[in-house]
């Protein structure tokens, strides 16, 4: 009975052996000399000019859920679809929860705009802060409008 178990004994060893040997030969053979240069990031040879913003906007990781949602949904549908005539009631029931809850996270990652995408909306400037004189005649400069007759 436990020899069945024994050829995923010796994966198992097999593979901490060969992770346990990759560090220690990559302690004792790797060059020791680090300089400014090889400390420094490197992308693409291209030498960094600015320091990295040091956050990812929030809607970067929001379309990443949708597409990870998007995967789940995916890895369980394709089974059900598979098995659709043996699951009967109980799968259609199951489907249907789980239906709902890939429904409310894509509700939920769309009311907190994961899909918008335009300029960042601006809140409007308190009422008096701007002035009344101020028109689109006023602000706007026309070009290339000399010797027009104005429409």
């Amino acid at each position: 009975m436990l020899g069945q178990y024994l050829p995923l004994l010796a994966l198992f060893v097999l593979a901490f052996l060969f992770a346990s040997g990759s560090f220690i030969a990559s302690g004792l053979l790797a060059p020791r000399n680090p300089t400014h240069a090889k400390r420094a990031a490197y992308e693409c040879g291209i030498v960094p000019t600015k320091e990295t913003p040091e956050r990812f906007p929030v809607k970067f990781f929001l379309v990443a859920m949708i597409f990870i949602v998007f995967d789940i949904e995916i890895i369980f549908f394709y089974p059900y679809a598979v098995a659709f005539g043996g699951l009967g009631f109980f799968g259609l029931v199951v489907i249907m929860v789980f239906t709902f809850a890939v429904f409310e996270s894509f509700v939920y990652l769309i009311s907190n705009g994961a899909l918008e995408w335009g300029p960042l909306k601006q809140t409007m400037a308190p009422s008096g802060a701007v002035s009344p004189e101020r028109t689109a005649e006023s602000t706007i400069r026309r070009v290339g409008t000399d010797g027009r007759e104005a429409a």
